[in-house]
């Protein structure tokens, strides 16, 4: 990485990308954002030849000279869009002009501080790491001596887009069904995906990216964001008719902040969360190789294998009978399962949704010689063992609640609808924080639990306490959120201290809680409540451009999934379970012999197959109608990868044709084998492509990789649901 400061610019530059600043003249005014995408040749001269190549034309009816988008602008620098700052002390005018403004590079980040007349102190943070990835933080503190504090409305990461970035990609979704993408033409006005569920979401957009016109997985520059928050939230693209200064368009994000949410008494300090941003020239592919390698490099990054899992609530739910149970357990220690779960319904009054929740208790009526006999029967297997904990949420149905009716988060004239029948529990109650922390940590000390699956459930609505106002007279309704999503990643960072080889599985009614600050804190997310083996490859899909299959939990349903009530054969279950940490979530313990046979050759080749596929790039394509997906993973130094090429629907030609294997080495020679282990599809073909009986043998097929790569392997005529890898290695 280089980190260079000059007489007129600042500049960041690293694996091919490069953030420009430009300084203010006298230290008034923020830096001006020069640059931020591809890194350019020459390096400094023509960082420094920006300035006055890029500086645009004045038009009629408008400002009297060109006007710089700075890195929080606003209205004293002529942006009339979104403002980076917004903020006031008891209504007073919210804009500010920056003064005193210093920036440097400090140990590769570039540090910006500035102050405003009334005595706002703010400081921006832009790091741009190893692999490219822009992390950008910000805090203001209220340095003023006024008796009135300073309310802040909003601290969002701004940045430019150019004139070629036409384009707009996001995801939505709903409960089972979650990171579902939408496009559209980058138009004058704000495109902006606002999040007030209290959570990241179901309807996360994850990355909120423009790009070039048809940008795709493989083609195509893209600029993208990401907040690292796992509570209220925006992203958005924004183009004005007059352009953004020297450039087309803004992306950015931040913290979704109501009125009064954070108000700043002098001497305090708002820290926005991190705001991430990558560009790729080579489309979504390259984006996710920067992230995914950034994340990688993280110290508190899982290191060791990722653990066969076995989860217990498909296979059980509230039945929770310690001799089934301990068959569950057999059958998963039989078959090479190395973690075992135990989920909901183990805990006070917990037999059904509707009661006992948050009485973090071992029920003596189910458990009458108390959970050690399940967890020794377990360790004794050789399995670790984990518990679901639910501790966010109430009933109010439950000994906690009837105890400490006021620890429910709730405003205060009646409480929010429920949702699965529950509360939230206000974790900025500090006794009830305490309860939590202590109940969670003694649970986890006695019984040796090596992983917590910690589940959210509902989103937060009305999440607002009362509070006295300063006269002391009446009693508001404050809101809530900001201070609960700091409390929660407090408690896991309490927890992990505690207990520093700790686990903990981030799940939010599946996949409600996916999001970069979340992933600080824990090891993987749950990635949707549907196990619908069909229903997940679009699903684990767009959630692997975030986030890298290690931390994704990917597992095998029954065949009848509860959800959809689709039936999906044992092949193209184990198939999709194998994209990311690999368990299952069944009733093992009814299946047959068979079913028995082909899920120990499943793990076994989970197990081979994880070190390539946690730490490899992942490359995807697809067919032009979207009916198959080709998803790979290659080894960093191209010498392996596996491939799973799945049929979604059936596709409008009866013969699919070849389909290329990105990311090889085309002056390289492979060999490709199919692995049954991860179930064989059902074909519907009087003869099957010439390669494939080859690719069943031992040694494989051998072909040059500018074969592979450049025109593909032709694709057996199979059924929706079906699908095969291919493990590929350089020979």
């Amino acid at each position: 990485m280089t980190t260079t400061p000059h007489r007129t610019t600042v500049h960041l530059e690293s694996a091919g990308t490069a953030l420009v600043l430009e300084p203010r003249a006298g230290g008034s005014g923020l830096p001006e954002v020069l640059h931020w995408g591809a890194a350019l040749e020459g390096g400094a001269s023509a960082y420094e030849a920006l300035g006055v190549a890029t500086l645009a034309p004045v038009p009629h009816s408008a400002l009297d000279a060109a006007w710089p988008l700075t890195l929080l602008p606003g209205e004293a620098d002529g942006w009339a869009g979104t403002p980076g700052w917004s903020g006031h002390r008891g209504g007073a005018a919210g804009a500010v002009r920056w003064h005193d403004v210093t920036c440097e590079v400090v140990e590769g980040t570039a540090v910006t501080r500035a102050t405003s007349p009334d005595g706002i102190r703010l400081e921006l943070r832009h790091a741009l790491d190893d692999h490219g990835v822009l992390r950008v933080d910000a805090s203001v503190t209220n340095r003023g001596d006024d008796t009135v504090p300073l309310d802040v409305a909003a601290l969002r990461a701004i940045l430019p887009l150019p004139p070629r970035a036409d384009e707009v990609l996001d995801l939505t979704g709903r409960w089972c069904r979650e990171r579902s993408p939408q496009r559209s033409r980058l138009d004058h006005g704000t495109h902006l995906r606002a999040s007030r569920r209290g959570r990241t979401g179901h309807d996360a957009t994850l990355f909120l990216m423009a790009g070039t016109h048809g940008f795709d997985w493989r083609s195509g520059e893209v600029w993208a964001v990401h907040t690292a928050w796992s509570g209220n939230h925006e992203h958005l693209v924004e183009a004005l008719p007059e352009g953004a200064g020297r450039h087309h368009a803004v992306i950015g994000g931040g913290e979704l902040l109501a009125p009064g949410e954070v108000r700043l008494q002098p001497g305090e300090t708002y820290a926005a969360p991190t705001v991430v941003f990558v560009h790729s020239t080579d489309g979504l592919d390259g984006l996710s190789r920067r992230l995914h390698r950034s994340l990688r490099a993280r110290p508190g990054h899982p290191s060791r294998p990722r653990p066969v899992v076995l989860n217990t609530w498909e296979a059980v739910y509230f039945e929770t009978d310690l001799d089934h149970l301990k068959a569950l357990a057999d059958t998963a220690s039989r078959i090479g399962v190395e973690r075992f779960v135990l989920d909901d319904g183990w805990f006070g009054g917990r037999r059904n949704d509707r009661a006992g929740l948050g009485d973090w208790v071992v029920s003596p009526d189910v458990w009458p010689n108390g959970l050690g006999l399940l967890v020794d029967h377990v360790k004794g297997l050789g399995l670790e063992f984990g518990l679901w904990f639910e501790p966010e949420m109430v009933n109010e149905d439950s000994d906690l609640v009837r105890a400490h009716p006021d620890w429910v988060l709730r405003p205060a004239d009646g409480s929010p609808r429920e949702w699965r029948f529950q509360q939230l529990l206000d974790l900025t109650n500090q006794d009830a924080f305490a309860l939590l922390l202590d109940r969670i940590s003694g649970l986890v000390a006695e019984y040796g639990i090596d992983y917590i699956k910690w589940d959210h459930n509902r989103d937060l609505l009305e999440a607002v306490h009362s509070v006295t106002t300063a006269d002391s007279r009446r009693l508001v309704d404050a809101p809530a959120v900001h201070a609960h999503t700091l409390a929660f990643y407090r408690l896991l960072d309490d927890l992990r201290a505690r207990h520093p080889r700790l686990e903990i599985e981030s799940c939010s009614s599946g996949g409600a809680r996916v999001d970069l600050g979340v992933l600080d804190r824990t090891d993987r997310v749950w990635t949707s409540d549907c196990n619908d083996a069909l229903e997940r490859a679009s699903i684990q899909r767009w959630t692997s451009l975030l986030v890298p299959a290690e931390l994704m939990g990917t597992h095998i349903g029954p065949a009848t999934a509860h959800t959809t009530y689709r039936t999906v054969d044992l092949g193209f279950r184990m198939l999709m379970a194998l994209q990311g940490h690999a368990g299952l979530e069944w009733d093992i313990s009814s299946c047959s012999a068979a079913e028995l046979e082909q899920l120990t050759a499943w793990t076994a080749l989970a197990r081979e197959l994880r070190p390539l596929l946690h730490s490899g790039d992942l490359v995807r394509s697809e067919t032009p109608d979207g009916t198959l997906h080709v998803t790979g993973t290659v080894a960093p130094d191209g010498g392996r990868a596996a491939y799973t090429v799945a049929r979604l629907v059936t596709g409008r030609d009866a013969v699919t044709g070849a389909v290329p294997l990105p990311g090889l080495d085309p002056s390289r020679t492979y060999a490709v084998r199919l692995r049954p282990e991860a179930g064989l599809p059902a074909v519907v073909q009087l003869t099957p492509p010439a390669w494939w009986d080859r690719a069943l043998g031992e040694d494989g097929f051998v072909v040059p990789g500018s074969v592979l790569t450049g025109v593909g392997l032709p694709v057996p005529v199979i059924g929706p649901a079906q699908g095969y890898l291919l493990d590929v290695r350089a020979v």
